[in-house]
């Protein structure tokens, strides 16, 4: 089969600036020489050449159209680190993986080289700290004392950031330690400053016995990994209401309940699981990995009911594509690779949920909404299940499947371990045009400025068409509800209409973890959810839905209360010298390695050189100098870059720096081509806030005179007035500045994300 026997893919407008982003092919010139038709054609041939594997004299053809289907169809997507590698070099294909930490200092340093293996080639990291000793004990090869899991925490957040600078894919990390190792207090408050720690989302693993301590309010046993004795005991309600308030204050620590995960491990005779992938969603063994994918329910309606055919025939298919990729993979270490071959596990998991609701008019906070999880999640578990176990009659069941769960219960021989996960989807999501994941719709409508200061409405798309066709649209109504962030409240909307179109904060915590309970129920691993709090929410609230959680038979569970990072990401950052907040701000240290660009900028005044260099929140500073070097021109130059930089290192929004500097004319201004605009350099300081403009943009910061076409601008830039808007909208939870386009980023699916260029911290 050949690449013009295919159909083109159905993508939208975001779809395609994602994929230029991220995911296309790019030459050593940072040129896509890929369209989205050609990467879903390089990932179908590639991972259906795994069959031949088992049948040498396998025609693929037809099941490489089925795989590109799928995917140009929007139907199912991978993980992206499929998307990305598969039939490139790097070949590398899973996004989870979990490291083990032992007891030893070698044992440590190995692992953090490990890390960096794995987040080079694209992947995300999970670690249990609970093996190490806890602080101030003894180590008897130097006669000193232990420094304890939290330092070496440090030490793993430090090696990612250089492997971030580095300009590898970002690495994400997820810390776990025990509720009975010794230091569990000092680790409940280790993100307590904000500016700390931020590579990692950090969990307390809750056993059993803490809980029935803290049913009964008494105290349970402090475990010394080093020897397994216990060195005393704590209140479990204390440290409970420390996770709880810790957890109010800025989202972290979230909970995993260990026992109730290793009650569903499939492989108790392989070992222990003691972590989980960076989302939270995929429990593995340590040296395991897992690839993910998920199906697009939004389209999977046949006049306004499930098409239960088409859903059956995308579940097999993606079922068959996932283990395939196993076959295909080229695994960062050789102790991975054995594991994951071993237990085969996938994770199929579903997005465009709150999209289905929509089309399917349920609202997301209804009983009728959990009933519908029940029937569609019960099918794909079944079908998913049915399909591995045809895989396993004619490839074998996994390696492990004697003394697995499967072989002791007697049932028949199944390809992979695991079957089904709940993912949170991210730009996967995008690409396909869904909802995220089994979360409510981030907005209905939102503000976005486009390259000339233009602010434009968008609007979902379905709400769009209901409110035309129902004759209650209006740009007034959109503005409104762009401002309110939901259209429960506003007269203008019918009744029925408010309940259907629910966003994140009009579903209530108690509906959130109904939902995330709900599709645990068929979910082989876990749930990817964040259970969002409105900013007057209590502790008391949130504790409410912790024991609720547990209650349902989640896994775990992940809180956000609106607003609880915002309100204090630069006070924490500046008040360190005094102590308080004295409102008046402290640039941020420079990192030891950082990362720029630099471009060439034609002056009236000569060739101006600028560099921008970006820490992990952003554009950090700026260094620039005229080709003819010396005079009162350069110096004046220096020390505009010097403040520039400082405001930037102080936390000031660049696109308040680019509106005071932009359009300052001196006498001598360098001419644009004709009919290039925005080539134009009317003063060194424009042609400053220009390169700064047109990095934010994604774009090469040189404004070059001698060329003849304007570059097209792919990507959404924001001004100051639409990062305000976003900012006081209420459905929206900013937790920081986006450190590509430097707009907000907002907390969903448990990482941060920003909704204008796309940018995950967990991808």
């Amino acid at each position: 089969m050949n690449i013009e026997q295919v159909g083109e893919p159905n993508l939208s407008k975001n779809s395609l600036t994602v994929l230029k982003r991220r995911y296309l092919k790019k030459n050593d010139k940072g040129e896509v020489v890929e369209t989205p038709k050609e990467m879903f054609f390089r990932v179908a041939t590639n991972i259906a050449q795994a069959d031949k594997k088992y049948d040498g004299k396998a025609e693929v053809e037809s099941l490489v159209e089925e795989f590109y289907k799928m995917m140009s169809s929007t139907e199912f997507m991978p993980n992206s680190p499929t998307l990305m590698n598969a039939g490139k070099e790097l070949q590398q294909l899973s996004a989870c993986f979990v490291l083990p930490i032992e007891d030893s200092l070698s044992g440590i340093f190995e692992t953090v080289k490990h890390t960096a293996m794995i987040h080079k080639s694209g992947g995300g990291t999970g670690f249990s700290f609970s093996r190490i000793r806890p602080r101030n004990d003894l180590v008897k090869s130097t006669k000193g004392v232990s420094s304890g899991p939290i330092s070496f925490m440090q030490v793993f957040d430090s090696a990612t950031d250089v492997i971030k600078q580095g300009g590898a894919r970002r690495g994400a990390n997820m810390a776990i330690l025990r509720v009975d190792h010794p230091d569990i207090r000092d680790f409940i408050v280790a993100k307590d400053d904000n500016n700390k720690l931020n590579n990692f989302n950090i969990s307390v693993a809750l056993t059993d016995e803490f809980m029935n301590a803290l049913f009964k309010d008494e105290e349970f046993d402090l475990i010394n990994p080093r020897d397994g004795k216990k060195v005393g005991t704590d209140s479990a309600k204390e440290i409970f209401g420390m996770i709880v308030d810790q957890a109010h204050k800025n989202g972290e620590p979230g909970i995993v309940f260990i026992d109730r995960i290793n009650r569903d491990n499939p492989t108790p005779h392989v070992g222990e699981i003691e972590s989980t992938n960076p989302c939270g969603e995929q429990p593995l063994l340590p040296y395991e990995s897992c690839n993910l994918g998920s199906i697009n329910l939004s389209v999977m309606l046949k006049d306004d009911e499930i098409d239960w055919d088409r859903l059956k025939r995308v579940v097999r298919s993606s079922v068959h594509f996932l283990d395939n990729v196993i076959d295909m993979n080229k695994f960062p270490l050789p102790e991975i690779e054995e594991n994951t071959t071993a237990n085969r596990k996938i994770g199929l998991g579903i997005m465009g949920w709150a999209d289905l609701l929509f089309k399917m008019e349920i609202p997301y906070d209804s009983e009728e909404a959990v009933d519908l999880v029940d029937k569609i999640m019960s099918f794909i578990k079944e079908e998913s299940t049915i399909m591995s176990r045809e895989l396993a009659k004619t490839r074998g069941p996994f390696p492990n499947f004697k003394g697995s769960v499967f072989d002791k219960k007697g049932d028949p021989p199944i390809r992979n371990s695991t079957v089904t996960t709940i993912a949170p989807t991210g730009t996967i999501s995008i690409i396909a045009g869904a909802s995220s994941g089994i979360e409510p719709l981030f907005a209905l409508v939102f503000k976005r400025t486009v390259m000339d200061k233009t602010q434009m409405i968008e609007t979902h798309s379905y709400f769009r068409s209901v409110a035309m066709k129902n004759g209650f649209y209006s740009d007034e109504l959109m503005n409104k509800i762009s401002e309110k962030g939901t259209a429960r409240g506003i007269r203008s909307v019918p009744e029925k209409y408010q309940t259907i179109f629910a966003t994140s904060h009009d579903v209530t915590p108690e509906w959130h973890t109904r939902m995330q309970a709900a599709f645990q129920r068929y979910t082989d691993n876990a749930v990817s959810k964040t259970v969002n709090f409105s900013h007057d929410a209590t502790v008391e609230d949130v504790k409410k839905v912790y024991m609720l959680a547990y209650d349902l038979g989640c896994k775990g569970v992940t809180i956000y209360r609106d607003g609880s990072r915002e309100e204090q990401v630069l006070s924490t950052m500046m008040k360190k010298e005094t102590g308080m907040d004295t409102g008046i701000l402290k640039p941020r240290e420079r990192p030891k390695v950082i990362q720029g660009v630099t471009g060439r900028v034609d002056t009236g005044c000569g060739a101006l050189y600028v560099t921008i260099n970006t820490d992990m929140y952003g554009p950090f500073e700026m260094f620039a100098n005229l080709g003819k070097g010396g005079g009162c021109a350069a110096a004046q130059i220096e020390a505009l870059a010097r403040q520039v930089s400082l405001a930037m290192r102080s936390g000031v929004d660049p696109w308040q720096i680019i509106k005071q500097m932009k359009g300052i004319r001196c006498p001598n201004p360098m001419a644009a081509p004709l009919g290039m605009a925005d080539q134009s350099v009317l003063s060194c300081p424009d042609g400053m806030a220009k390169a700064l403009e047109r990095y934010l943009m994604g774009e090469s910061p040189s404004i070059e005179a001698e060329k003849t076409t304007a570059p097209t601008l792919e990507y959404y830039s924001r001004n100051e007035n639409d990062h305000r808007s976003h900012d006081t909208n209420d459905s929206v939870m900013v937790v920081g500045v986006c450190p590509e386009c430097g707009n907000s980023l907002v907390y969903q699916d448990g990482c941060s994300i920003c909704h204008s260029c796309y940018y995950s911290k967990c991808s």
